[in-house]
């Protein structure tokens, strides 16, 4: 079963990089903040990068709804009983909408950090998602996932100390188990530190793609 999937991520691959798309799956669990991160990713990512959305869920369309207002491509996967994405899924509904214009394609994978973590989509990178609310050890019980990371994202910065979140012991959790992810601070809802999450995918989107940004 992985080895299909392995193949078909590999096409994948092929058939964005065609497009010139750079691909970011967004792994986290739920009431991390994905959606509100993606939100804010877009918005400020406007005219420098398009973006477009392909939303997995379990049953409803809600994240997508709230991502279309932005006036993007947007495909939903509505997954039932299944508690990840696969690369034939992904392939499928990237076929259903426009991705002549779009420079980067967001995979928001269904709320979970076990099961998506053996499902390789044909992404760039793997962005896994963590929130101050969620504790410090989110690395060492889901090290599969972690250690698959590209980029790890701490959210909710802004409530840290509200929640009593050890900043220093998180980012030592994430060293252990992901010494090569890029680690991003910041708030979905404020804006902190958000600029630099949005350089980094412009820098990532050049280096990868090989195409400037629309606006330097």
């Amino acid at each position: 079963m992985f080895a299909k999937n392995d193949r078909l991520a590999e096409r994948n691959r092929g058939y964005f990089l065609a497009k010139d798309l750079f691909v970011i799956n967004v792994v986290s669990s739920p009431g991390s903040g994905k959606t509100a991160l993606l939100e804010r990713t877009i918005k400020q990512l406007k005219n420098k990068l398009n973006s477009a959305v392909i939303v997995g869920d379990l049953e409803t369309d809600n994240d997508a709804q709230r991502l279309r207002k932005n006036n993007i491509p947007i495909a939903q996967i509505t997954t039932g009983t299944l508690c990840h994405l696969d690369a034939e899924m992904v392939l499928n509904a990237a076929r259903k909408i426009s991705l002549n214009d779009a420079n980067l394609l967001i995979i928001e994978n269904v709320g979970n950090l076990v099961c998506p973590a053996a499902y390789d989509l044909g992404e760039n990178q793997r962005i896994v998602l963590l929130s101050t609310t969620e504790g410090e050890d989110k690395p060492l019980k889901y090290p599969t996932m972690f250690k698959s990371a590209d980029v790890v994202i701490i959210n909710k910065i802004d409530i840290a100390e509200v929640v009593g979140f050890d900043r220093n012991l998180a980012l030592e959790n994430i060293k252990k188990m992901c010494p090569q992810a890029e680690v991003f601070e910041l708030s979905a809802r404020t804006g902190e530190g958000m600029d630099n999450w949005s350089n980094y995918l412009q820098s990532q989107y050049q280096m990868i793609v090989g195409q400037p940004v629309l606006i330097p």
